[in-house]
């Protein structure tokens, strides 16, 4: 049975889609093509009509985690004005429902340390990623007529993901709740973010 471009298409979105939460949760080395195909509710044989190789998988699915996580911080920078919409981003960010939804949100904290074993074309479209979202970062700062917003973007990206990275391995879970909570405090005065809700 032969299929449209659009179905083609949705198909490969509900690939990714599976295949960015397993990536997340297990990291790119420990996923299976078939168990991916599988909880896409699809065949194995079906998977090289989207894809040449396993690596082109894990290199799709990272792009696309990136273009969610860049579509959350538009969500949160909508419609307020740059210092409202920067607090609320760090907000969620540094949360405990971002926190523990490890099978979704940024793919930094989610697969930092896998990237250093993955082919350099992977590590390319991840690096890309990560500067995506501090330009994004440096356009409010600019907005917000700071100086220096492109090491201000950089800066804020790193102890974003550190922090979140730090509470996600933290076996004590008040710990864990306090790395946020002090991280998402300081990091909102460092940038004069406190008035902000």
């Amino acid at each position: 049975m032969r299929y449209d471009a659009e179905h083609k298409q949705k198909t490969r979105a509900k690939v990714l889609d599976v295949a960015a939460k397993a990536i997340r949760q297990e990291g790119p080395e420990r996923i299976g093509v078939a168990s991916v195909m599988a909880e896409a509710g699809l065949t194995h044989g079906g998977f090289y009509a989207h894809f040449k190789s396993k690596d082109e998988l894990v290199a799709a699915a990272i792009e696309r985690m990136f273009e969610e996580s860049a579509a959350r911080l538009r969500h949160e920078l909508d419609g307020r004005d740059p210092a409202h919409g920067l607090a609320a981003y760090i907000d969620f960010y540094l949360s405990r429902k971002h926190r523990d939804a490890r099978g979704a949100g940024c793919p930094m904290a989610a697969l930092a340390s896998d990237l250093p074993r993955l082919p350099e074309e992977t590590r390319a479209l991840f690096a890309s990623g990560a500067r995506r979202l501090a330009d994004a970062l440096a356009e409010t700062f600019t907005a917000m007529g700071r100086a220096e917003p492109q090491a201000l973007a950089r800066s804020t990206v790193s102890e974003l993901v550190g922090a979140l990275s730090l509470a996600r391995v933290e076996t004590d879970a008040k710990r864990s709740d306090a790395i946020l909570a002090d991280s998402r405090q300081l990091l909102k005065q460092r940038l004069g973010l406190e008035q902000a809700p």
